[in-house]
């Protein structure tokens, strides 16, 4: 049962929305504000998001930003807003989709069975590989140069976040929000621990890096060294 996660201020359209898509089986939860939103997504982790740019403690597309730096959930844009700058702008800020009010609850699901598809495509069958490092997600198996890593369940999930983000620098804060599903508190230090883990694992230290680098004052990013 796909789980949906509705950010709408306007009640109306939030219970309807709601009440529809529960009687075709989606299990749907709501927030009325950005960061309500943005913390439902941290603590309940949905497989989508419908999410209308006009918040009122928030613009939309900054909410997005913030959900792109710590999630890759679907996100599918329902607003009032059509004009194509404004569509274009969206999209390449990470929404998946983009529908215009008023329309249908109908049309709005049938968007969410195309994303839906499209983020199951995505993480199918495949491993992530950086360099020497094979990651098989679904099974939970790593191996680097074909030896099979022995990875505690947080080592696991700390090397799949970094791994999809190959090159790309993310904090602490980032990395204790998503792996440790603590967006607003949390000992940043329970990071530097695993991360010391892992790099022990893969065979470096912070020294003498080939995979994990860190950058100082800013966080932690996973390189290919090939």
């Amino acid at each position: 049962m796909p789980s949906v996660l509705i950010i709408e201020d306007d009640q109306r359209i939030r219970e309807l929305v709601t009440r529809v898509l529960s009687e075709k089986g989606y299990e749907v939860g709501g927030a009325a504000t950005a960061l309500d939103g943005l913390q439902r997504i941290v603590q309940d982790s949905p497989d989508v998001v419908i999410l209308d740019m006009g918040l009122p403690d928030l613009d939309g597309r900054e909410l997005l930003k913030m959900i792109r730096a710590i999630t890759d959930v679907p996100v599918v844009v329902a607003t009032a807003r059509g004009e194509d700058a404004e569509v274009i702008r969206t999209l390449d800020s990470g929404a998946d989709d983009y529908l215009i009010k008023p329309f249908s609850v109908e049309q709005l699901e049938a968007r969410l069975r195309a994303v839906l598809r499209r983020s199951a495509a995505d993480s199918s069958i495949m491993p992530i590989v950086v360099g020497g490092i094979q990651i098989h997600v679904e099974a939970r198996v790593a191996t680097l140069d074909g030896r099979a890593l022995q990875l505690s369940p947080k080592e696991f999930d700390l090397l799949v976040f970094l791994a999809n983000r190959v090159g790309v620098v993310v904090s602490r804060r980032q990395i204790m929000a998503e792996v440790w599903r603590q967006p607003y508190g949390g000992s940043e230090k329970t990071v530097d621990v695993h991360i010391s883990w892992l790099r022990k694992k893969l065979g470096e230290t912070a020294a003498q890096s080939r995979y994990i680098e860190t950058v100082h004052g800013v966080g932690i990013k996973l390189v290919d060294p090939t």
